[in-house]
């Protein structure tokens, strides 16, 4: 998810990346529902004069703000919500459909076999939901209009509740390897590549423009941006969703990020506390260990999040990972009271919304069963539970925790409270609605497109230019080969890959001819390349995690060898160019998404100069103690 399940459309990292160690690694990177609940619970903060509107803050999170209710009024609604609402409030769940009471047969029945209800609308209903994550493999999002229609049915149905509370609506929304929400609306380089970009502003800008957009269509809250410091080049997990590997240098981006987004009215979420950027298990299919000293943890994993609370961060996301030194009893993160009370609230300061990874993550089942799990997050000191693989049972156990004694109801109010004061900032108790009107002027405009491209422009990052092979000259390289992996591209991209590459060659006046040849080329497949690399004036090679001995580095190898000019582009993770001593040139993207593979084609054939500088270190394939290219490294034309 945000780690959860981003990963089913995708590769996983780990058999492409070789292993490096941890002393290594670190040594090279230090350095319509408003009106209804307000007149059930009436409160001076919510009803202004026309006078008071006019005073209000310009900026619209700041006029939010304003106009919230306050916490009297808040803890009026939670003192009139029954138990079942109450747990209710605390839960964050996925549904099938892109209805919220109409969905297609096949999500009708995949949500019968999932969480026993036919529709959202049913589970809200049953359940007295607090949220909404939407997914594409879902079918949540098909396109504006329609996630639009659904985030308007969502809210309806939870004013069909007794307490009539509007819904957080959230996704992974984090740009670059991890978008929800595809195209027409407009997607930006991910944070890596935003740390390749080096500009707070970029980031803050690209934040903004994206909430907008977000909000046009009623996701309120989303899950980004992504906090960890990403010190492990074989992180199976974050890798280029992390800024960089610099903790001074990410905190600056990470609350440049937070302040776009919120500025924008949606709840940014900083993730995965207490950090997850040097872990080498999945925490999808496994329990990671981090074996970080409390001295590393505060240098290399504590900027980031201090720097998100110190931005006015809305929520925190747990990761599933243990740290023996912040926790010797060894519990997941999301499941440690020192790690959330003990650190996050009490030596960090931070009494805003704390929310869970998946709860259907291996890493926090492992240890305790799901019926478990819900509980103690909430004595940990967690607000919101996110996607618990059976939803009755989560709920059930957090029900009967309470009646039991083992949680009180008073400790369930606590997390309301700050749920409802997010909501409140919202402004969702005013109205939680959208109309098609201002999901027209606002999603994908124009204006946005443009700053998407620009900003991409100013990530791409050249590691090599032999000889000067590149600018691409349409004179003396007019005639080019397009090779490559194709990773399944987000949701109404222009994908695959390969043909994007293709088509911005095309529309700049090159001839290209592409061949894909996927993550692991056969032996027939390098034949097929060599042979259709003939009579061409250059290659160009889109590469995935290239690992040492592996057949895209064979192909490279294969195509180098025949004396056609030969430049690379790495659409993920920016360490394949240590396995790759035989290209002409070198170009990292940081992400195979359109926006940022059209602006790498714009710098290799020289219509823009490339600017990005390496956020992270990468190391030589020969010798890992060794630095091959340093943070900062970055060539100009």
């Amino acid at each position: 998810m945000t780690l959860g399940s981003f990963l089913q459309p995708f590769p996983s990292d780990g058999a492409h990346v070789e292993h490096l160690s941890r002393r290594t690694l670190l040594a090279a990177t230090t350095a319509g529902v408003a009106a209804a609940t307000l007149s059930a619970h009436p409160s001076p903060a919510t009803t202004l004069s026309r006078k008071a509107l006019r005073a209000a803050p310009s900026d619209p999170a700041q006029a939010a703000a304003a106009t919230a209710p306050s916490d009297k009024a808040l803890r009026k609604i939670i003192s009139g919500m029954s138990l079942e609402e109450k747990v209710g409030q605390l839960f964050v769940m996925r549904v099938y459909g892109h209805s919220a009471t109409a969905p297609d047969q096949a999500d009708i029945d995949a949500n019968l076999k999932e969480i026993g209800v036919r529709t959202a609308a049913e589970m809200i209903a049953k359940y007295k939901l607090g949220g909404i994550i939407y997914f594409a493999w879902a079918h949540n999002v098909r396109d504006p209009h329609q996630i639009a229609d659904l985030s308007n049915g969502i809210q309806t149905a939870g004013a069909q509740n007794p307490s009539r509370i509007p819904l957080l609506i959230a996704t992974d929304q984090e740009h670059g390897i991890v978008d929800r929400v595809g195209k027409p609306a407009t997607l930006f380089p991910g944070a890596m590549a935003l740390g390749a970009g080096r500009s707070t502003s970029d980031a803050r800008e690209a934040g903004r423009i994206a909430g907008a957009e977000l909000r046009a269509i009623g996701i309120v809250q989303d899950y980004a941006p992504d906090a960890d410091v990403n010190v492990n080049p074989a992180n199976p997990v974050i890798g280029v969703r992390s800024f960089g590997a610099d903790p001074t240098a990410v905190a600056k981006m990470v609350a440049a990020q937070v302040k776009g987004y919120q500025s924008a009215r949606i709840a940014s979420t900083a993730k995965h506390f207490p950090g997850h950027g040097d872990t080498a298990t999945d925490s999808h299919t496994g329990l990671p260990v981090i074996t970080h000293t409390r001295e590393q943890w505060e240098q290399l994993d504590r900027p980031s999040f201090e720097a998100a609370i110190a931005a006015g961060i809305d929520s925190i996301m747990t990761a599933h990972i243990v740290v023996p030194a912040l926790d010797p009893a060894e519990d997941p993160a999301t499941l440690s009271r020192p790690i959330l009370t003990g650190i996050l609230r009490e030596q960090l300061g931070y009494d805003g919304v704390v929310i869970t990874d998946s709860l259907g993550m291996e890493g926090v089942r492992t240890k305790y069963g799901d019926e478990r799990v819900p509980v103690l997050a909430l004595n940990a000191g967690v607000d919101q539970l996110l996607n618990p693989p059976t939803l009755d049972v989560s709920w059930n156990a957090v029900l009967n925790a309470v009646r039991s004694g083992e949680l009180t109801e008073e400790r369930l109010d606590v997390s309301i409270l700050r749920i409802l004061r997010m909501k409140a900032k919202l402004g969702l108790f005013k109205d939680p609605y959208v109309t098609h009107r201002g999901v027209d002027r606002t999603v994908g405009t124009r204006a946005h497109l443009a700053a998407a491209d620009r900003i991409a422009e100013r990530t791409t990052t050249l590691l090599v230019n032999k000889d000067g092979l590149l600018p691409l000259s349409r004179r003396r390289h007019k005639n080019v080969l397009v090779l490559g992996a194709n990773p399944a591209s987000p949701s109404l991209s222009d994908g695959p890959p390969t043909t994007v590459i293709g088509a911005a060659l095309t529309e700049l006046g090159f001839a290209a001819t592409v061949l894909p040849t996927g993550t692991a080329p056969t032996q027939a497949v390098i034949d097929q390349a060599v042979a259709a690399a003939k009579g061409k004036d250059a290659v160009l090679i889109g590469t995935y995690n290239v690992a040492a001995g592996s057949a895209q580095q064979k192909l490279v190898n294969a195509l180098a060898a025949t004396g056609v000019p030969v430049v690379t582009l790495s659409m993920r993770n920016p360490y394949d160019i240590a396995q790759l001593p035989s290209t002409g040139a070198h170009v990292a993207a940081y992400s195979w998404i359109d926006v940022e593979l059209r602006a790498a084609v714009r710098v290799i054939a020289g219509r823009v100069d490339p600017r990005g500088k390496l956020p992270v270190p990468v190391q030589k394939a020969d010798d890992p103690t060794q630095v091959l290219y340093p943070i900062g490294y970055g060539l100009r034309y």
